[in-house]
């Protein structure tokens, strides 16, 4: 929705950001796109410094650039929605699907699926979003939280930072850990030999991973385990898994030494989902059940028994309290 332009009246000395970001309600980084914009006028004169000093007695006008919106591609596919409410909306991603639109993508998006249900977050800046809060790779599977008013997405994005919010992801690998828990902390950044991908990088990113083991395949030469994650980088599972030489099944980008080529994608799902609910409070976890491909595996080349009992016995928040 286009919102109306406004004029403000500064009461008291304050930098220009602060004092839209109080006179808006909207975040610092909202405001910072819209002075980017050239939207911010103080006293009739454009500015684009956000740190202007203002002073008592002046004027500061915002005049909302229009929305810019993009049709969405035809949807082909549907998407498990495993909880819906007025402030979010979580899903099961399925394998396969990117969630953001880009250049390259010449197929619907998570996106495209959000703008059929009309999930359209409203910006100062006139971008267009849609709630996410958090990303999946394409081919990873398993549960994300969209948000579907601004309120909602602050809250749960302050929650990705102070870790109120995590997931704890399932993958099969291959060879099996050496150690029931092996803790990695090594910062990520862009590979210099293949911009495809990720790699261990001194002046990367931070990242840290902890995995634990939960049952080995019938032969032992694979196993599944469970994953979570301390921060949120690009592949950082993946990643941190070839720091150790091992890999996904499936994963025909870090996995270089394949043995079934036979799976069609990457065994690596987002299986739970813990967070605070940005209206009420209450403390709520998902999960999303495997897709037909990853189930199967297990089937096949694992003891049911042993499967079942460790998803219905184990309390992941128990395996990584300390």
């Amino acid at each position: 929705m286009q919102r109306d332009n406004v004029t403000f009246m500064v009461e008291e000395a304050i930098r220009l950001d602060l004092f839209l970001t109080q006179m808006l309600s909207q975040t610092r980084n909202q405001i910072a796109q819209l002075i980017d914009q050239n939207a911010i006028s103080v006293d009739q004169r454009p500015t684009s410094k956000a740190g202007l000093k203002l002073k008592m007695g002046q004027s500061v006008a915002v005049v909302f650039p229009q929305m810019k919106s993009t049709p969405a591609y035809e949807i082909n596919f549907d998407v498990d929605v495993l909880f819906e409410d007025e402030d979010i909306l979580v899903i099961n991603k399925p394998s396969g699907l990117t969630v953001h639109p880009a250049p390259s993508v010449k197929e619907p998006t998570l996106v495209d699926w959000l703008k059929t249900r009309g999930v359209a977050l409203s910006t100062l800046s006139g971008e267009e979003r849609h709630g996410i809060v958090h990303r999946l790779d394409r081919g990873t599977s398993g549960v994300m939280v969209v948000a579907k008013n601004n309120t909602a997405h602050e809250a749960l994005s302050l929650q990705l930072q102070d870790k109120t919010m995590g997931r704890y992801y399932l993958a099969v690998i291959s060879p099996p850990l050496k150690e029931e828990e092996t803790l990695i902390d090594k910062p990520i950044g862009r590979s210099g030999q293949n911009r495809l991908k990720m790699a261990i990088s001194e002046g990367g990113k931070s990242a840290k991973t902890m995995f634990r083991k939960l049952a080995f395949s019938n032969d032992a030469s694979s196993e599944l385990i469970v994953c979570k994650l301390f921060t949120g980088r690009t592949h950082q599972i993946r990643v941190h898994l070839e720091s150790i030489s091992r890999h996904i099944l499936g994963d025909h980008l870090y996995g270089t030494h394949q043995k079934d080529t036979k799976i069609d994608h990457i065994l690596l799902h987002a299986y739970k989902l813990y967070l605070v609910h940005p209206t009420h409070g209450q403390r709520l976890s998902f999960h999303a059940p495997m897709d037909a491909t990853m189930d199967n595996y297990l089937t096949k080349h694992f003891n049911p028994k042993e499967i079942h009992a460790t998803f219905t016995s184990i309390h992941f928040e128990h395996l990584f309290s300390a």
